[in-house]
């Protein structure tokens, strides 16, 4: 690779990471988000910072909705698309959402408030969680939720009373775990049976038998989650096969057919270049999804339900970019100390560690997950020969690491700014206070415009919680 390729290699801006708009100006050399410079939205707004690009963030709702419906169409049933809000959700996102055609997917009464708040319609609300609290139950009850998600035994009961007070009668649906254990880590697999969430599948007649005999209950189907950050269908196979396998017996308890199917979310999206090459199409997966159902139930001998998708990170992931400003810089020899070392880092005898002004407060996935991130210098170009780096925060944890490895020109210096592609879900949404950090601010860019969508935190709102007596010199006791 000669010297020329290598600069336009450390200073490419990959697309399919970043958001498609995402480019790098051909006279400032700056990194730019919906028409934006980096340094300008730093300036204005301060660092770290998320960033989310609005025009890609409703295009790929766009997208995934359209491609759903579509290929469900094609094998005779119809598609219901839920925006699953834990990956990332602000009353602005929730209207995005609803906007662009997504019903939306919410797990605690905090979320259900951001959906009301941002005036979706709960009949478009689906309601999720392993342990809804009483009060919860009732106000989404209450308010017209659509869909209840009914997650143990002593659900029933806790739903049934709550319609019966308000005098409706309450859609809900049954998660099951279909025992398929999705291919990524494992706290991201979530249809095993030694987990937290839902049924056993061989439970399910039993219980739908309990359901169907509460008056005040709606049973819609079947509900399933097989994981997150899924590339491959071969799990979806399985579990629309084993759940579509029991339909026929809930069929003769219920006196109809099941009317619905919902398989969950779970669609994985590119973080690195490499994983860029293993990504399949948004149209590929739901063509395979409706084939995948449709010989399903070819094979039970059922007519196809209605079916219903519930992704979030697929939809909002590649939209968000977070930028730090860099701290300092700290070589740390590689030959030798790094028994453990990837292979992709054994052909460099040094690596560069880059402190940068956020961490594990603001992006804890690295940390929980392992999670990998690809990182780009954002307020300049540079010529520099390429440098193997780490990107670690400012927590004191070994573990707050951003970026696990990548590479970067080896000029990167103190002040420059960093973009990491790929932070739209479970960034913020996973974000906490650790050592005392604030939370950054999130910025929506959409054709040269940025606006504050959830505003960030100061060091004296983290302290007006601390509940003490003030000192008559200002200080305390």
């Amino acid at each position: 690779m000669t010297d020329a390729m290598r600069s336009d290699h450390l200073n490419a801006i990959d697309q399919r990471v970043f958001p498609p708009a995402a480019r790098r100006g051909s006279e400032c050399g700056q990194l730019k988000l919906g028409g934006i410079r980096a340094t300008e939205l730093v300036e204005r707004f301060g660092s770290p910072l998320y960033v989310v690009d609005e025009d890609a963030a409703r295009a790929r709702a766009r997208e995934i909705r359209g491609a759903l419906q579509r290929e469900f169409a094609r094998v005779g049933t119809e598609a219901t698309v839920y925006y699953a809000g834990k990956a990332f959700l602000c009353v602005e996102v929730a209207r995005w959402m609803s906007e662009e055609g997504l019903n939306i997917d919410v797990a605690s009464g905090g979320e259900l408030a951001v959906a009301l708040a941002a005036g979706v319609d709960p009949a478009r609300i689906g309601f999720h969680g392993n342990n809804k609290s009483e009060r919860e139950i009732a106000r989404a009850v209450a308010a017209g939720v659509g869909t209840l998600i009914l997650d143990s035994v002593q659900e029933i009961a806790r739903v049934a009373d709550a319609a019966t007070e308000a005098g409706i009668r309450q859609r809900v649906r049954l998660r099951v775990n279909s025992g398929v254990h999705a291919s990524t880590h494992d706290f991201l697999a979530t249809s095993h049976e030694d987990q937290k969430f839902g049924l056993p599948l061989d439970r399910a007649v039993e219980v739908v038998g309990l359901i169907a005999a509460e008056p005040a209950l709606d049973f819609a189907g079947l509900h399933c989650h097989i994981g997150s950050q899924i590339f491959a269908t071969d799990g979806f196979r399985e579990s629309a096969r084993r759940l579509v396998g029991v339909y026929g017996a809930l069929a003769e308890v219920l006196g109809a057919p099941v009317p619905e199917l919902n398989l969950g979310g779970g669609f994985g999206i590119a973080y690195t270049p490499a994983q860029a090459e293993e990504e399949p199409e948004v149209a590929a997966i739901a063509r395979e999804l409706a084939d995948i159902v449709a010989a399903s139930c070819a094979e039970a001998g059922i007519p196809i339900p209605r079916v219903a998708f519930e992704p979030g990170r697929s939809v909002i992931g590649q939209a968000g970019v977070t930028l730090y400003t860099v701290g300092t810089t700290k070589p740390v020899s590689l030959r030798g100390s790094d028994a453990d070392a990837d292979p992709a880092d054994l052909g460099h005898a040094e690596r560069l560690y880059v402190s940068v002004d956020g961490g594990m407060s603001d992006n804890a996935r690295p940390a929980l997950y392992g999670a990998d991130y690809h990182v780009r210098l954002a307020n300049r170009r540079s010529e520099a020969e390429a440098a193997l780096v780490r990107v670690v925060g400012k927590h004191c944890e070994s573990g707050d690491i951003v970026v696990q490895r990548d590479l970067l020109p080896g000029d990167v210096a103190p002040g420059d700014l960093l973009a990491v592609a790929a932070t739209g879900a479970y960034c913020w949404s996973l974000s906490s206070n650790y050592n005392y950090v604030p939370r950054p601010p999130v910025v929506a860019v959409r054709e040269g415009d940025a606006r504050t969508i959830v505003r960030g935190e100061t060091e004296d709102e983290l302290l007006a919680r601390s509940v003490f007596e003030p000192l008559p010199n200002g200080g305390s006791k």
